[in-house]
């Protein structure tokens, strides 16, 4: 079975390739999301089973300041993605984020309305998800990871999320990618517990500060912790056979 990622440049991309050496990984160059052709050509010669689409712009305050950039890639790259994989009857695993959410409550499902996203990253990920429905065949994963150690000197003690270190996050979405023509759903969760960005920095860079989502000129949410039952259902389901 033939898997196509794209990304595999990326941070989680380089991880998957690893723990998923059978992955086709094409350079941006030949396959360039921005551009249709690009896409489609190399989706044709392939023909895969699953398409992994991980090419994204991720840069949360850059988004804001290169809102054209960060659309282009971001919802037109996936509509690009999803017309290839409806084409060629491709299985479109799409990586989406928690912050398609406003924040308001946090503990979201994955059939809760997402309301209106505080960030323009955000915002295109959320039309990216609706983008990535053009193919019938597809599975959206709602996610969020972090480098190790945690990159930043400061870190928000009210701003609340699921997302965890890459080295945890990684292998739950190779197992999903690994699963992907068996799996039902249309939207999954692969997160872990609920807890602040300041406690998730701490376990591994205890030198962190504690900051406040007032530090920074961005409009972050303030939850966005993310449900899991599905997701435990299912690798429970897995691990049972």
């Amino acid at each position: 079975m033939r898997r196509l990622l794209t990304g595999g440049s990326g941070r989680l991309g380089r991880v998957l390739r690893g723990l998923l050496p059978d992955l086709l990984c094409p350079t941006s160059q030949e396959l360039d999301v921005t551009d249709e052709g690009s896409v489609l050509r190399m989706v044709r010669e392939v023909q895969p089973a699953v398409i992994v689409h991980a090419a994204a712009f991720t840069d949360v305050a850059a988004a804001e300041r290169e809102r054209a950039r960060c659309w282009n890639v971001n919802v037109n790259g996936t509509r690009h993605v999803a017309q290839a994989a409806r084409e060629v009857g491709a299985k479109l695993v799409h990586l989406s984020s928690d912050y398609v959410f406003d924040g308001q409550r946090g503990d979201y499902a994955e059939d809760d309305p997402p309301g209106i996203p505080t960030t323009y990253y955000g915002l295109t990920k959320l039309v990216a998800e609706e983008a990535a429905r053009l193919s019938p065949a597809h599975l959206i994963l709602r996610t969020s990871f972090r480098p190790s150690p945690f990159p930043h000197a400061a870190a928000f003690s009210d701003l609340y999320t699921g997302q965890d270190y890459l080295d945890v996050i990684a292998p739950e979405i190779a197992l999903a990618v690994e699963h992907a023509l068996e799996i039902r759903d249309p939207i999954l969760h692969i997160v872990t517990e609920r807890k602040s960005v300041f406690e998730l920095a701490r376990r591994r860079s205890p030198l962190v500060r504690e900051g406040r989502r007032d530090e920074t000129s961005l409009h972050l949410p303030a939850d966005v912790s993310l449900k899991t039952a599905r997701w435990a259902s299912l690798k429970a389901e897995w691990s049972g056979r």
